[in-house]
């Protein structure tokens, strides 16, 4: 590697979340073709350094991994502020009518500005559960990716399903239902034109049939099969709601895990959205077969969901990672406010020394990395892995009197990003992203949001 196509950062702290949690006060990173070369105390050294297309001094800052996000539903960017005093499954019946009105365009919008507000804040990987396909919509999974083409994120689609209507049972209007057939050859396709599981790669596909209240037993259990067949991972909402599970005793005879256990939904291969409410046979199953969490504390506290139990699934070895959900149940659309938040509701659930700021900060990486099976590649800095990094300014008012970085970080203001990484490429310097006109991308969404509303009968 030439020293022309390195970037040397130094004279920062560094937190490299590795599985020691090896922190420098004063260290560096040095990029090369997309992976991190070097990461230590002290300046780079000479050899790395000398001559380096890019030389950083990062004095008052703070790099970490690139934040991951495990769970979001970017199309909502457009409904965000309704049904505001409603618990899930009221949000749901008031918003589904609406969302069964979006379109190729529409998603495009509201993916890229879902993705936009997400890499300003520092996530370099984002997962989105895309679930709902009305009937003549247009391209919707292809309008994200291209979105996060445009954004420079790293992306797993998790191609969603629903193919239990109101007729049925379900929450969701049938017009806004795929039949069983067409979301499973779908989802099939998409896997076949879109995944790209080679190391580095800028896309994955998941297979995601929405939740236990919205889709039909086959379903659940061809989706599984078709995932492990094709090799890639599976998503869903579990275990989210009291009424959820009221929900699958009444349909199924059992709780949300044993039902998920039941049609082959746990496993190493998988991860769930929210589990809030668990008890500690659900913990120790998740445990047992490795399956994984998408903590999401803001929209769980929105919708009044319950304070999900992270530190005993943490304890028990369940890997959790952070979501932001849909901005339609967390408006700010901000993954780095989530590290926060996890830590303020653990300690409400479970006292003051339930979550650490190194454990929350280590769910919105290295943990998030772990719920998408991608830690070989993603989620602390290390030499051999991608350059997905960010730099956090630590030295302005907001943090300026918090000795600790990681504290100031995860305690303090939500620090701005000065420089943040992706596979080495430049998403975001000093707070603007690199690649999006965001007053551009405003003026689209603004439109889009009416458009929808129009199409909706609400304006």
């Amino acid at each position: 590697m030439t020293a022309a196509e390195r970037t040397v950062i130094e004279n920062c702290a560094v937190a490299t979340v590795d599985a020691a949690g090896t922190e420098y006060a004063a260290g560096h990173v040095v990029v090369a073709g997309g992976v991190i070369e070097a990461v230590g105390d002290g300046p780079a050294p000479a050899g790395l350094a000398a001559g380096a297309a890019r030389r950083i001094d990062a004095g008052g800052h703070l790099v970490t991994p690139g934040l991951v996000n495990t769970h979001h539903h970017f199309y909502q960017w457009l409904t965000r502020g309704m049904a505001q005093d409603s618990n899930l499954f009221d949000w749901l019946v008031e918003l589904y009518p609406v969302w069964a009105r979006i379109d190729e365009d529409i998603v495009h919008a509201g993916a890229a500005g879902s993705l936009a507000m997400m890499a300003r804040g520092g996530v370099t990987t984002a997962a989105d559960h895309h679930y709902v396909f009305p009937r003549g919509g247009g391209d919707l999974l292809g309008a994200e990716i291209q979105a996060a083409a445009e954004t420079g994120v790293r992306f797993t689609a998790a191609r969603g399903s629903m193919d239990r209507g109101t007729s049925d049972g379900g929450l969701p209007p049938d017009f806004a239902v795929e039949s069983t057939d067409a979301a499973l050859k779908a989802t099939e396709a998409a896997i076949d034109a879109h995944h790209d599981p080679s190391f580095g790669s800028m896309l994955h596909i998941a297979v995601a049939p929405c939740s236990p209240f919205s889709v039909s037993t086959r379903l659940m259990t061809e989706a599984a099969e078709l995932a492990r067949r094709k090799g890639v991972r599976l998503h869903t909402h579990g275990s989210e709601t009291v009424q959820e599970e009221e929900f699958c005793h009444e349909l199924f005879g059992m709780g949300p895990t044993d039902y998920f256990e039941s049609t082959g939904w746990l496993g190493a291969d998988v991860w769930m959205a929210h589990c809030v409410h668990v008890n500690d046979a659900d913990i120790a199953a998740f445990a047992r077969t490795g399956t994984g969490v998408a903590h999401c504390p803001s929209s769980n506290a929105r919708l009044a969901a319950g304070i999900a139990r992270v530190p005993a699934m943490l304890a028990a070895g369940v890997p959790v990672g952070l979501g932001v959900d849909g901005t339609a149940s967390n408006e700010s659309g901000e993954l780095h406010t989530e590290l926060r938040n996890a830590l303020l509701a653990a300690r409400l659930g479970a006292g003051e020394k339930a979550l650490t700021a190194r454990q929350a900060l280590r769910l919105g990486t290295y943990g998030g990395a772990q719920v998408l099976g991608r830690t070989a590649e993603i989620g602390s800095l290390e030499p051999g892995k991608l350059a997905d990094l960010v730099l956090w300014k630590l030295d302005g008012l907001g943090h300026a009197s918090i000795a600790d970085p990681v504290a100031a970080l995860v305690l303090g203001p939500p620090a701005p990003v000065t420089l943040s990484l992706v596979g080495g490429e430049t998403v975001v310097e000093h707070g603007r992203l690199t690649r999006v006109d965001e007053e551009q991308l405003a003026r689209l969404t603004r439109a889009q949001a009416r458009r929808l509303a129009e199409r909706a009968g609400l304006a």
